[in-house]
């Protein structure tokens, strides 16, 4: 909702604000690895979710989630399940015993938060930035325009379809994406040439 250079502006700003800020970068390695093996993204991204919030040094009581399952608790159990600390999800039903559980962490766990908390808010902006400087960073490494790296970017579609058997951004790929599924399949026209 924010234009680069507002995201970068607040970037700045949420980082002097902050006590603590943690990021993972998911690889497209990592991606292609877990999708091979039936992993999903959400999976992926609980376990790394789960990852942060154990890297946290001074544990908060209650964490938000913005969850890209559509079913929010889901996500959240999930996140809790890989999680080495004590996780209890709003919205799903616990005993009195483990709603009293000392050291717990209360996850809300919420389709679109980042419309809904500040904090959540700050979060995708640091998110969405780091992922900007990323793709710059494929751009000077490849010399090629990419686009935004968004399958909805005809600039970074054009550029998958020129430069998929160049090689040049192999490296880069999530050879998984059904994006790049998309572009490998050979059209009739191409097939009809061939013969």
């Amino acid at each position: 909702m924010l234009t680069k250079r507002k995201r970068e502006f607040f970037f700045d700003e949420i980082y002097s604000l902050s006590e603590e800020i943690n990021i993972y970068k998911i690889t497209n390695t990592e991606i292609n690895t877990a999708m091979s093996n039936k992993i999903s993204i959400n999976e992926l991204e609980a376990l790394n979710f789960a990852k942060l919030i154990d890297s946290i040094k001074n544990k908060p009581e209650k964490i938000f989630l913005d969850s890209p399952d559509v079913i929010s608790e889901r996500f959240g159990v999930r996140v809790g399940f890989f999680s080495k600390n004590k996780i209890i999800v709003d919205g799903v039903k616990y005993t009195k015993e483990e709603r009293k559980t000392k050291d717990k962490i209360n996850i809300i766990s919420q389709h679109k938060a980042d419309s809904r908390y500040p904090v959540v808010s700050a979060a995708s902006i640091i998110s969405k930035v780091t992922r900007d400087r990323e793709i710059e960073k494929i751009k000077d490494e490849t010399g090629l325009s990419i686009g935004s790296g968004y399958p909805s970017d005809s600039y970074t579609i054009s550029a998958i379809r020129e430069n998929l058997g160049t090689g040049k951004l192999m490296p880069y790929l999530r050879h998984e994406w059904q994006t790049v599924k998309n572009i490998r399949q050979l059209k009739i026209e191409d097939f009809l040439s061939k013969k």
